[in-house]
């Protein structure tokens, strides 16, 4: 773990300072937490692996920290606290260590986009209560800045779907995917209250139940050709005993066959119809056809 730490820098002597001494002033830098540490990045990438180059690494770690830290600060008051967003900054601040080439120009131009990425990436994957695809995760990246851009002028009124579609150069639909995406970054308890009266409910009173008449809707149609084309005695002695609630024994005596003979029969055809209502789903689900037996 990284632990925050202020390093003691000597004062840089002023313009006028630096006239009346006789020195030079050193060359502006744009923030005052970017070091001069090139000459640890080249020692650095000199070193094999161990206690020396591990030092090293810390030393850098120490010095650009601070950077690190500013940059976590861009992203506060977004739902993660400044001490878990420096954290991941700091997690960023080494992978750029570990990979910055001396060679290739300054540390600085390649470490801020590679801690903002860091902290960006903390946000993208770790920050959504419901895991959210990345596609819509950039569209609702593309929504909010295109909001942001349209509504920059004090005034200006809330953009529609239709501007920030071709603002954006998005259909319809994807602006209102990002724009669902915007309000979805964190969830809501089933057990929230949606009324406030007398007759208060919460969002779970809301949702539905799964109907199982539908279960008795599917498998009726499934059935129902595999039923037509059973021979017509067959179908007799089904409807006599499931529809007209008739026992084996009383179908026997009104067709003239034995009682065995009718479980066997009633057997095979339930057999036969469920077999084929099977085949069915199967072929749909395979193949987009039914299966024929």
């Amino acid at each position: 773990m990284l632990i925050e730490t202020s390093a003691t820098r000597p004062a840089t002597p002023t313009p006028a300072h630096a006239a009346a001494t006789g020195t030079a002033a050193p060359a502006r830098r744009r923030h005052d937490d970017a070091p001069d540490t090139m000459a640890l990045f080249g020692r650095l990438a000199g070193l094999d692996d161990g206690p020396e180059r591990d030092a090293v690494r810390d030393e850098l770690v120490t010095a650009w920290l601070p950077m690190a830290h500013r940059i976590a600060g861009r992203f506060r008051d977004r739902g993660e606290s400044i001490e878990d967003l420096r954290q991941v900054a700091a997690l960023g601040l080494v992978k750029a260590i570990d990979r910055f080439d001396p060679e290739r120009g300054a540390f600085e131009s390649y470490a801020v986009p590679t801690i903002t990425g860091e902290v960006k990436r903390h946000f993208r994957d770790r920050m959504w209560a419901l895991r959210v695809p990345r596609r819509v995760q950039e569209l609702r990246n593309k929504v909010r800045v295109a909001r942001r851009e349209l509504t920059q002028n004090p005034g200006s009124p809330e953009p529609s779907v239709a501007a920030l579609a071709a603002h954006t150069g998005l259909t319809e639909d994807e602006v209102s995917a990002g724009m669902e995406a915007l309000e979805s970054f964190s969830t809501l308890s089933l057990d929230a209250e949606l009324s406030a009266g007398d007759d208060g409910y919460s969002l779970a009173d809301t949702l539905g139940a799964a109907d199982a008449s539908y279960d008795t809707v599917i498998d009726r149609e499934s059935a129902k050709e595999g039923l037509r084309r059973l021979p017509e005695r067959e179908r007799a002695i089904l409807y006599m005993r499931f529809f007209e609630d008739m026992t084996q024994s009383c179908i026997a005596d009104r067709l003239g066959i034995s009682q065995m003979h009718v479980s066997r029969l009633i057997s095979r055809s339930c057999a036969r119809v469920r077999d084929e209502a099977m085949g069915q789903r199967v072929g749909r689900r395979g193949t987009g056809r039914p299966v024929r037996t």
